[in-house]
């Protein structure tokens, strides 16, 4: 008898590993391309979502005080998908997509908190690319709290130049304001216990079931047409190239007009310093970003007293500095020196320096700086560094692309992603 059970554990616990690694590759790689473009500018769930967690200005955040005690975990009802449950609900979402097609990111940004310079572009650039939408499909489960809901979205949508309409399955954490009116929330700023209780939803058999209805339709079409996702990955590749193009536009557009020589105004020449901060620390808990802006991804905090190395003190009230093995920013008002060194001393470093990399470039035969583009072959995660430790920027799908920096000999390709330095592990890339 105990033979027998011992057996039959080991066989389902086979059956439930097979299950997991089968729902991670359709729930999260069948689907990456139609997930990405179709609702390129819809809102992810939190689990889901690239984690940009925006701040409206930034302002320093205190430490949390220990309480000594673990928050409980909340309890995950087991309780049936329901269509059109929800009032309000199916408003809501039909408002947002009729904005979606016709590039209305004005009505977007009163339905989605919250949505940034690039998503708002993105918004009016796909818009140009989809003709239609039919009916939409809303399934809802009660949220971690109350008055918040996860909703499941199926939608298939009709674009330019493809005689079929596309199918696809979004996930949004909707949420309710002091106006009982709802809003599809993207902040990112969702506890532990709020997570662990959307990934324990997620793995509810109905609602892998309605994921599957998207999955199989999708996967179908390839089946019939192989060009599809050629087709898919070209146009997300258009959208992109075209905001990048509206992005530099925006940037140049705020450059102040270039003065004359006749009006440049005569200034006293500047005394070179003698000494030079090289080091700085931390005064106060403050966010770390990926630019000098206040909108800028984060990439993690820094604690009072944490020292980093001054790359430049910038005009504009920013520190650039380094940071696991990349540069980053920090607003200089949370900043003060802790380390000068003559100006002399500093010239002669940046020049050691200089050669030693260069002569470990020339002499390395495991690193090798390549140019082109390297394709994702499973979904893998984006970074900030070359480390499995180091902050998430976002998660990159089978068939995505990027341009190649450097790969590296421990095991990280360097890549470009969306104007910053970022990494992959290299096993995942070809």
């Amino acid at each position: 008898m105990n033979m027998t059970n011992d057996t039959m554990r080991e066989g389902l616990k086979a059956k439930s590993e097979a299950f997991k690694n089968w729902l991670v590759r359709y729930s999260k790689i069948v689907l990456p391309v139609i997930l990405v473009v179709c609702v390129a500018l819809t809102i992810v769930i939190a689990i889901q979502a690239n984690e940009r967690k925006v701040e409206q200005e930034e302002t320093a955040v205190a430490p949390e005080e220990s309480t000594g005690e673990e928050e409980a975990m909340l309890d995950v009802p087991e309780v049936p998908l329901e269509k059109d449950a929800v009032p309000g609900i199916k408003e809501l979402f039909d408002v947002y997509y009729k904005a979606m097609v016709e590039g209305d990111t004005d009505t977007m940004e009163k339905l989605v908190y919250y949505m940034d310079a690039t998503e708002i572009l993105r918004a009016a650039e796909t818009s140009k690319y989809i003709d239609s939408y039919p009916p939409l499909e809303i399934y809802t489960k009660v949220g971690p709290k109350e008055g918040t809901y996860i909703a499941y979205v199926y939608a298939e949508l009709k674009f330019h130049d493809y005689d079929k309409p596309i199918p696809g399955m979004r996930t949004y954490y909707v949420c309710t304001n002091e106006d009982g009116e709802l809003y599809i929330n993207e902040d990112g700023e969702e506890s532990d216990n709020e997570l662990h209780y959307m990934r324990e939803i997620q793995l509810q058999g109905d609602v892998i079931d309605l994921n599957n209805k998207a999955a199989e339709a999708y996967n179908k079409m390839v089946v019939e047409d192989p060009q599809l996702a050629d087709f898919l990955l070209e146009l997300r590749e258009e959208i992109e190239k075209n905001v990048g193009e509206a992005l530099a536009r925006a940037e140049q557009s705020e450059e102040p007009e270039a003065v004359t020589e006749e009006e440049t105004p005569e200034e006293p020449a500047e005394e070179t310093p003698t000494e030079v901060v090289t080091k700085v620390k931390a005064i106060d808990v403050v966010n770390i970003r990926t630019s000098d802006s206040e909108t800028a991804d984060k990439l993690g905090k820094a604690a009072v007293g944490d020292e980093f190395e001054l790359l430049e003190e910038k005009g504009n009230g920013w520190s650039k500095i380094k940071y696991e093995g990349g540069e980053a920013f920090i607003k200089s008002d949370y900043l003060e020196p802790s380390e000068s060194m003559a100006a002399s001393d500093v010239e002669q470093n940046e020049d050691e320096e200089e050669g030693d990399s260069q002569e470990q470039a020339d002499n390395s035969d495991d690193s090798a700086a390549t140019n082109g583009t390297v394709t994702v072959k499973e979904t893998v995660r984006i970074r900030s560094g070359a480390s499995e430790n180091s902050e998430k920027i976002a998660t990159a799908y089978m068939g995505e692309t990027f341009d190649v920096i450097m790969k590296q000999a421990d095991g990280w390709t360097k890549i470009k992603y969306n104007g910053q330095t970022a990494y992959v592990k290299s096993d995942y890339v070809e």
